[in-house]
């Protein structure tokens, strides 16, 4: 909790440290190493201690030094253990931050014990973050390490962004890997290591890794995503700052809603990650393309695309025999085409007979027309795809249906016209261009 005189000075710090571990936190993120920052927050707590043990007060810059210092150390341990034992690198990881972390709780117990209170209050704050104590200095200080790392991360931006993506390459070009891997890590750390008085040692990780995964589910370009998640841990920090703080009582009162807002007996930190949190959550299920709704969308729509061409082509199939004549084909024996079920049948041929493709009567099926065209261009490209496969890719003539089913739907047009070139030229085509080429998988069976 903190006066409401010095939120807004409090608000402008926590952005700063959200979008600076957001933008430091996703390239981390991309290298799969989220892990190190929770690594380092955790390692840092015997160097606070120890710290705090030399100089005898709260020195924001001494007490940062010190977890800094072995922040650093168990990075180093961590490298050591995984490039010259046979321990995987998450099993090292693992060991140093409980490992660390114990030591830093026992540190804190001798504090604890010790016969002065007057210093040790509040060292506690570290563990879950505070910001009551934030001083003008405090947000300098955010400031310059979040310059200082931005202008690090424009400098190098081109390599990391290579190192992030395909870092067995940038070793094959000459890059040094291994020294633009500790700068990387090394923002991260000093990211790391100032914000542990705001949200404290263990929630300080979420907000390194929380803003990249967020911006991963809204783009796929590396420049966006740095924007987003940087956007994403700034409003993390303002809202966690916010509800932390008396602003909500002033602003909505006594009433409900000023109680549900505020929430100024609990500790920046948590509220903070918890905003990083939602944030989150709203992006995995609503975001455009990667998101759990739009995928559910997307796939819905794959399935219906998928059955409704099966359908089609099995009518086609059916009526092969007979073409240019469209006959009429029952539906028992459509539906055993590929055994499907009747209310199955029934209601897509409903659907496509809206459509105009199909002519129901009787419980029997005929393709109009229009129905015809669109059938024979989709048992078109499902027997190009046939051909292909058995061709090129040594499909069995027995299993080739059902593997060119699998496929076929998500094939692009331009694909097609270059496998339609690429048989034609190998005179695997029928003269009259528009003609269909035999099914394969059928030629097997006789």
């Amino acid at each position: 909790m903190f006066p409401s005189s010095i939120t807004t000075n409090v608000m402008l710090g926590t952005a700063l440290l959200g979008a600076t571990a957001g933008v430091v936190g996703t390239f981390a993120v991309l290298r799969r190493r989220a892990l190190v920052g929770d690594m380092l927050s955790h390692a840092a707590l015997p160097g606070i201690c120890i710290a705090f043990l030399i100089m005898g007060n709260r020195n924001l810059i001494g007490l940062s030094l010190g977890a800094l210092a072995t922040g650093l150390i168990g990075i180093g341990v961590v490298t050591l253990v995984t490039r010259w034992t046979r321990t995987k690198e998450d099993a090292a990881i693992g060991i140093v931050l409980s490992t660390f972390f114990g030591a830093g709780i026992v540190l804190m117990s001798i504090i604890q014990k010790q016969a002065d209170n007057s210093h040790r209050a509040g060292l506690n704050t570290y563990l879950f973050g505070e910001t009551a104590g934030m001083s003008r200095s405090d947000i300098r200080l955010i400031a310059a390490v979040a310059l200082v790392c931005l202008l690090l991360i424009g400098l190098l931006y081109k390599e990391f962004r290579l190192l992030s993506f395909d870092p067995d390459f940038a070793a094959s070009q000459g890059w040094p890997t291994l020294w633009l891997d500790l700068a990387m890590m090394g923002t991260l750390a000093i990211v790391t290591i100032v914000g542990l008085p705001i949200c404290g040692v263990i929630l300080m990780a979420a907000l390194v890794i929380l803003p990249g995964a967020t911006a991963r589910f809204w783009t796929n370009r590396l420049g966006k995503t740095l924007w987003i998640a940087a956007g994403v841990g700034a409003a993390a920090g303002i809202v966690g700052t916010f509800l932390a703080s008396p602003l909500p009582t002033e602003w909505f009162g006594n009433g409900r809603l000023g109680q549900m807002l505020s929430a100024d007996d609990l500790p920046p930190g948590p509220l903070i990650v918890l905003s990083a949190t939602s944030l989150f959550l709203v992006s995995l299920f609503l975001a455009p393309e990667r998101g759990i709704f739009a995928r559910f969308v997307a796939e819905t729509r794959l399935r219906m695309r998928m059955a409704r061409e099966h359908l089609l082509r099995a009518l086609y199939e059916l009526s092969e025999p007979h073409l240019p004549e469209r006959p009429v084909v029952d539906q028992p024996r459509l539906m055993a085409q590929r055994e499907w079920k009747r209310w199955v049948v029934e209601w897509w041929l409903n659907r496509l007979r809206a459509g105009g493709l199909v002519e129901c009567e009787n419980h029997s099926v005929r393709l109009t027309p229009k129905g015809l065209a669109a059938a024979a261009e989709i048992t078109k490209t499902h027997r190009l795809w046939e051909m292909f496969l058995v061709e090129s890719a040594g499909i069995a003539r027995d299993h080739v249906d059902r593997d060119a089913d699998d496929v076929e739907h998500m094939l692009p047009a331009p694909l097609i016209n270059e496998l339609e070139k690429r048989l034609a030229a190998a005179g695997r085509l029928p003269v009259v261009p528009t003609a269909i080429p035999e099914s394969l998988h059928e030629i097997s069976t006789k």
